[in-house]
């Protein structure tokens, strides 16, 4: 597929937003992801760098090319936009009330997802959580309690993408 055929492509109705993502090669990682699934669009804040840019160029191999992206300093002002555009705002984040992935109702047929993936080190910010609609998480077995933010993406980008072709809500 060409990036001009991939403009015109349907895609999922999912926008993902980088919350001050610090590692240029996850920013990569996510484009290429995004790519690969039709994700809507990446919303890029705080200090998460933005294209053009040669270490983010590395692991996206071209999709910054594709996936259409946008910037905004403060990720509450992006949230608050996507809300205004009747996005449901999904952050992946380990909360009290977190649903776990595949395991509730998580996801509905007509909504609009913004997934809001956070900082490697400190998540995402207690007021973007706080604007959130809700958090989901993935179920973790091992010593450690978190995972790379790109394979975090990885995965919760797939899952939503499979659940539309599950319930032939989009055709990709």
């Amino acid at each position: 597929m060409t990036q001009e055929e991939f403009r015109e492509a349907p895609k999922l109705p999912l926008v993902v937003l980088l919350d001050n993502v610090r590692s240029q090669h996850n920013i990569g990682s996510v484009f290429r992801t995004s790519d690969a699934f039709r994700v809507s669009e990446i919303i890029l804040c705080g200090i998460t760098a933005t294209p053009p840019n040669k270490e983010i160029q590395k692991t996206a191999l071209g999709a910054t090319e594709s996936v259409a992206w946008r910037y905004f300093e403060n990720a509450s002002e992006a949230v608050a936009q996507l809300k205004q555009e009747g996005f449901t705002v999904v952050a992946v984040e380990q909360t009290h009330n977190s649903l776990i992935i595949n395991t509730e109702e998580w996801i509905f047929p007509d909504e609009k997802i913004a997934l809001v993936l956070g900082n490697e080190v400190f998540g995402t910010s207690d007021e973007v959580l706080e604007l959130c609609d809700r958090t989901i998480e993935i179920p973790q077995f091992g010593t450690k309690h978190s995972l790379n933010v790109s394979v975090c993406a990885g995965i919760v980008i797939w899952e939503i993408c499979k659940w539309h072709l599950e319930h032939k809500t989009r055709q990709l």
